[in-house]
């Protein structure tokens, strides 16, 4: 008995190490410096950008302005959703608001395909009446812009492919860069060559590869609010993974879902002819889907299947 209770305490240390280390590594937690520097950055840029456009009368200087706001607003659904899912849960919010970030992913998605349509819609307005364009100002505030937006997007670089909505706010920055880097490469080659088409073509272009980035982020983000069970997990793993336990004969009704873009949960049924196994086996089975699968919350039910079967069996049933 001594010995399991010095075990036990040992396993729950090991726990908590495991636990912050892992929070250190995916959680949104340290991205609110990253938040906070990308949001200031990226406002001063706005204010800057428009106050020139005012003074020169720029519209392209006024229109990027506009552009880089909805930027600030992107990183601000991200944070919102970010400090959303840190709320400890509520009698009516049983697992606190940790959904947010899923809802703040997908929410970003939308923008990018809205920035998306603007894009493509000028350019081909351009392509039909070309407009001449002031080269050396629309340079110098796009290099500007490179540099702010490729800055933001690097401080959300490590975190992009443990998280959705970090993802959701680097490619935001990710595919501003590329647009201003696009502004600059037209710019330079309409003051060589003198063809006003080169400037929407490369509009166009650029509207197609962030669509393409966006596209994967809107479809993830819709798979986890429709609780799809993540990219990350093979189910029929977690389903032999479960099987091979002692004493287990069959699995049934196993769920395995996004609670948020960092943390998944799993429920399953059990069937063990030999009775309940104890809290050993569970968290034994517990540890394994944690260490092979990143499965953090474990919800078991252990059914003998002597008596009634269980309702919830069959191939149909959810």
């Amino acid at each position: 008995m001594a010995h399991n209770h010095a075990h036990h305490s040992h396993d729950h240390h090991h726990d908590h190490g495991h636990a912050h280390g892992h929070g250190h590594a995916h959680a949104p937690v340290d991205f609110g410096r990253a938040f906070a520097i990308g949001i200031t950055l990226n406002l001063l840029f706005v204010i800057v950008e428009a106050g020139a456009g005012f003074l020169t009368g720029s519209m392209a200087l006024l229109a990027d302005a506009g552009h880089n706001l909805s930027d600030v607003f992107g990183l601000l659904v991200a944070w919102g959703g970010a400090t959303l899912a840190k709320r400890p849960p509520s009698k009516r919010f049983t697992y606190g608001l940790r959904g947010s970030t899923i809802l703040a992913a997908m929410l970003n998605a939308l923008f990018l395909l809205v920035a998306i349509g603007a894009i493509a819609l000028e350019a081909v307005q351009r392509f039909a009446h070309p407009q001449p364009v002031h080269g050396g100002t629309v340079i110098i505030v796009a290099l500007i812009g490179i540099a702010i937006n490729a800055g933001t997007a690097m401080l959300f670089m490590r975190g992009r492919d443990h998280d959705l909505n970090i993802r959701g706010a680097y490619l935001h920055m990710a595919a501003d860069a590329g647009v201003s880097a696009g502004v600059v490469i037209a710019g330079l080659l309409m003051l060589w060559t003198g063809a006003l088409w080169i400037d929407p073509l490369v509009s166009l272009l650029i509207a197609g590869v962030i669509f393409w980035s966006t596209w994967g982020l809107l479809n993830d983000s819709v798979a986890m609010s429709l609780a799809g069970v993540p990219n990350t997990i093979d189910r029929d793993k977690v389903e032999v993974e479960l099987l091979i336990s002692p004493g287990v004969k069959r699995v049934h009704d196993l769920h395995i879902w996004p609670m948020s873009t960092t943390e998944i949960a799993l429920t399953a049924h059990l069937i063990m002819p030999s009775g309940h196994p104890g809290d050993a086996f569970l968290e034994d089975v517990r540890q394994r889907l944690e260490a092979q699968f990143g499965i953090h919350h474990v919800t078991l039910q252990v059914e003998t299947g002597s008596d009634a079967p269980c309702r919830m069996e069959g191939a149909g049933c959810v």
